[in-house]
């Protein structure tokens, strides 16, 4: 579990979770770009919350670790998700050539 910091929020969340959020958080922001992340957190009052996250160059996020027994919400399928943005950033898709047109017996532009 880790204590995620946000401004002058405080969450926790597995260490899976805060680990890749801080890692996702260094790329959109080395890219000068944006992007939103909602994730599962416990709040400071002990509850589960869904938190969206707006990440950009200026985002201030303070990641810690806890001694927590706590078990932490389930995040997983938002880690995969962002662990896929992350390699959308650092491995972009190739340029493909594109598909060439091909003239065939239909394309009769003498018709018109």
């Amino acid at each position: 579990m880790k204590h995620v910091s946000l401004g002058d929020k405080s969450l926790l969340m597995g260490d899976d979770a805060a680990d890749t959020l801080l890692e996702y958080a260094r790329l959109v922001g080395d890219s000068d770009g944006a992007d939103t992340v909602t994730l599962t957190a416990i709040g400071p009052d002990g509850s589960t919350t869904e938190v969206g996250i707006l990440l950009n160059s200026s985002t201030s996020l303070i990641v810690e670790s806890t001694h927590s027994d706590v078990v932490p919400p389930d995040n997983s399928e938002v880690v995969e998700d962002l662990r896929e943005r992350m390699r959308a950033i650092t491995r972009p898709a190739s340029a493909q050539p594109e598909e060439r047109w091909v003239e065939s017996e239909y394309d009769n532009t003498d018709m018109i």
